[in-house]
């Protein structure tokens, strides 16, 4: 009788990238996985890379036939696919729709208004431009994440999820980038968080790939 082997989990990454959230929640699931590398440019325009993600861009995962991309995407995923580790709310759970609402957010109007920041585009923006972009104004997105985690320790009951990971490194990266003020909110919500043993060890790792990269980030 032969015992079929689970289907290996192949992360596409970089260090200074998106792919740092995932690298955190594979750990967070005790996670076996292969650890792909990719440099910015050529090295992610590759025909066999193009063949994962035609976006050619990490974070990517491969799971024996199936392929995962996005970053939100790849945390939802993950945390079903290790359903012991509880990082995403029981179906039946009340708390199933704030986590959610929280991927969502993040990978929407939190990522488009953050973004327009650091390049400068919101100086642009119209009162009509506000109301087009899926992100409104970017003070209501500030409020809105200030309000979500304002004296909580998660945002869906009280244990940490996928949201969580998110939400806590999103934050820090922006207050660190200077895309999000340094509320007081938001730094007791999102450095507990980034402290966890998960977290550090995937900063481990990736500060070592980091120290060798020479790529400049694009």
């Amino acid at each position: 009788m032969s015992t079929a082997h689970p289907p290996k989990l192949r992360f596409f990454s970089n260090p200074r990238s998106r792919a740092r959230m995932v690298h955190w929640m594979l750990q967070e699931c005790g996670a076996d996985y292969e650890l792909v590398n990719l440099e910015f440019g050529p090295e992610m325009k590759t025909p066999e890379f193009l063949a994962i993600n035609p976006m050619g861009k990490v974070p990517a995962l491969q799971h024996g036939d199936a392929v995962i991309t996005e970053t939100g995407a790849i945390l939802a995923y993950l945390a079903e696919l290790f359903p012991d580790k509880q990082l995403a709310p029981a179906i039946a759970s009340p708390e199933r729709a704030s986590y959610f609402r929280w991927l969502f957010f993040v990978a929407g109007p939190v990522e488009a208004a953050t973004t327009a920041k650091n390049e400068g585009w919101l100086k642009l923006q119209t009162h009509q431009q506000a109301m087009s972009a899926g992100f409104g104004h970017f003070e209501d997105v500030v409020n809105t994440l200030q309000q979500a985690v304002s004296g909580k320790h998660y945002v869906c009951g009280d244990h940490f999820t996928a949201a969580d990971l998110y939400l806590a490194s999103y934050i820090g990266w922006s207050m660190m980038d200077g895309t999000l003020p340094k509320l007081p909110e938001f730094e007791a919500y999102a450095t507990p968080l980034l402290q966890r043993p998960a977290s550090v060890r995937a900063d481990e790792i990736d500060g070592d790939m980091q120290a060798a990269a020479t790529a400049p980030i694009i």
